[in-house]
């Protein structure tokens, strides 16, 4: 999305929600180790103001915007504290609850941990109704 457009999205903040599964085996990730789309999808846009959010937060879940009566968390990352800020009160302002995760190279972990959250849902009979949460 961005190749090709990185003039466009020069100052914007720009929210990648990808998770790089292998859709074919639904057994990897397709991006090398150690790596994240956010920062791969980065590199070609670089003027623009990424932010990794949401990915770790079904479509079904964040329709309804929380799991067994618990808001949802959506984990951000990002190297923009600006950025941080917009998508942080954005995710606020839909009654959810933000998680700071640090800068855009914990993308990766998030990547992973979502990876990891979707290989479970068969397993445990989750139906794609699960959240990844929080608790202190």
């Amino acid at each position: 999305m961005a190749l090709g457009h990185a003039q466009a999205l020069a100052d914007k903040v720009v929210v990648d929600i990808c998770n790089p599964v292998d859709f074919s085996t639904f057994d990897s990730l397709v991006t090398p180790p150690g790596v994240a789309t956010a920062t791969l999808i980065a590199a070609e846009a670089p003027e623009a103001r990424f932010v990794k959010a949401f990915n770790t937060t079904f479509a079904g879940t964040l329709a309804g915007g929380e799991v067994d009566g618990q808001p949802l968390d959506v984990f951000i990352a990002t190297d923009d504290e600006a950025a941080r800020t917009t998508v942080t009160e954005f995710v606020q302002s839909a009654g959810l609850n933000p998680v700071d995760c640090g800068p855009l190279r914990r993308a990766v972990e998030l990547e992973a941990f979502q990876f990891v959250h979707m290989t479970l849902q068969d397993r445990l009979g989750l139906n794609w109704s699960s959240a990844i949460k929080i608790l202190a």
